[in-house]
């Protein structure tokens, strides 16, 4: 039986499934109900899809193990085809329609940016897997995020570049311009803390997400000679921008934050892709717990006819981090997922995430700052043979 039928059962046969026959008969009666935004088409297809893999995998393994408190969870989904408004909606059908504690997600910044007030105006806990943009939740008591923001990344990269002596006098900065994240990082994080370390570069460049032929981007590039390219792109974005800089003969380095921080996308990079140096919010072959999650993503994943996804993205380990995490609170926050107490219970999950610490895939201990964001270690990475390889670790920062 596949993982997603297995989280939908309801009834006797459900309870049988999930290790809960026996239990009381109101947790019998009742189920936790997380809402998922994903991203299933859309051009954020690539980096978002294994999301549902992920979540499913937690909800599987914690609904065998007897669920939240007794309670199995109901995992209701909405994909947003990548578009902001769709986040919002789903947004407001978790929380109006389906009764939702809390969401997963939305995905993406440019979601989370609209579909954030909305939660907040509903009063219910949204948690992006992906949405890495600084400051998304600052202004938002329900907004949360298990996930390291592009600047902090980066800047660890950057350290990484100084820790091995490698030459980067000057840079040049390329992006898409119609995706948020990479326009914001290109346009903002990058040249601040490049200018910081007194590293040169000039006026970013950019294309567009459906731009065939970047050739005359790249021109600009290679005129001004830099020592590194800073890319801020997709997984798809970045494999163009590869192939164009080695047909036009760069040598230098190719650096990026997390934005194209995808173990699956070398293959598609192919020998363009050596000697490029990034950094990702996950290592999958770091202890035994994150191997063990690996193994049943690829395997789940090839199932699914997601032959492509065997090593997970940082957004996938988060996605599942984030049902353990939700789990954790839940059970701090002695929910009953008794409709007559929905809005006391999704206010008290927001106040049970004050001061928790997670132990998850992702890393240990970790904890929240003042605006709701999880501190979590950075990986840098060098891409040689077409194989990710541990170049730098980098430390969780501590909470106050």
């Amino acid at each position: 039986m596949s993982i997603k039928r297995r989280t939908f059962l309801t009834g006797a046969a459900g309870l049988a499934t999930a290790g809960l026959i026996g239990a009381p008969a109101i947790a019998q009666a009742r189920r936790v109900t997380i809402g998922l935004t994903m991203v299933k088409s859309g051009p954020l297809k690539t980096p978002g899809e294994a999301t549902e893999t992920s979540v499913e995998i937690a909800v599987e393994e914690i609904n065998a193990r007897g669920g939240i408190a007794g309670m199995p969870i109901n995992l209701v989904k909405f994909d947003t085809g990548s578009d902001p408004r769709q986040a919002a909606t789903a947004t407001q059908k978790f929380a109006q329609d389906d009764n939702a504690l809390a969401i997963i997600g939305p995905f993406s910044s440019g979601e989370a940016r609209v579909a954030f007030p909305v939660g907040e105006r509903l009063g219910i806990v949204q948690m992006p897997n992906a949405a890495s943009l600084p400051g998304l939740t600052q202004n938002f008591t329900y907004a949360f995020r298990l996930t390291e923001d592009e600047g902090k990344q980066f800047g660890r990269l950057l350290t990484t570049l100084e820790r091995r002596n490698i030459a980067f006098r000057r840079a040049e900065i390329l992006f898409i311009s119609d995706e948020v994240v990479s326009n914001a990082t290109a346009t903002g994080l990058y040249p601040a803390l490049l200018r910081a370390r007194n590293i040169q570069f000039g006026e970013p460049i950019s294309f567009q997400y459906r731009t065939f032929d970047v050739a005359p981007q790249i021109s600009q590039i290679m005129q001004r000679n830099p020592d590194v390219v800073a890319l801020a792109a997709s997984p798809d974005g970045a494999n163009k921008a590869l192939k164009e800089l080695q047909r036009q003969g760069f040598r230098g380095r190719v650096i990026g934050s997390q934005i194209f921080a995808d173990p699956n996308a070398v293959e598609n990079f192919g020998p363009e892709g050596n000697g490029m140096i990034i950094v990702a919010g996950f290592w999958w072959d770091r202890n035994d717990a994150t191997r063990s999650f690996t193994q049943k993503y690829a395997a789940e994943n090839a199932r699914r006819g997601l032959t492509t996804k065997k090593i997970p993205h940082h957004t996938d380990a988060q996605a599942y981090d984030t049902v353990y995490l939700m789990k954790q609170v839940m059970e701090a926050a002695r929910v009953t997922a008794d409709p007559a107490r929905l809005a006391a219970e999704r206010t008290a999950i927001r106040d049970a995430m004050r001061g928790v610490r997670f132990t998850g895939v992702t890393g240990e201990n970790t904890c929240f700052d003042g605006q709701r964001d999880a501190e979590l270690p950075g990986f840098i990475v060098e891409i040689q043979n077409m194989q990710w390889r541990l170049f730098d670790t980098h430390a969780a920062d501590a909470c106050a």
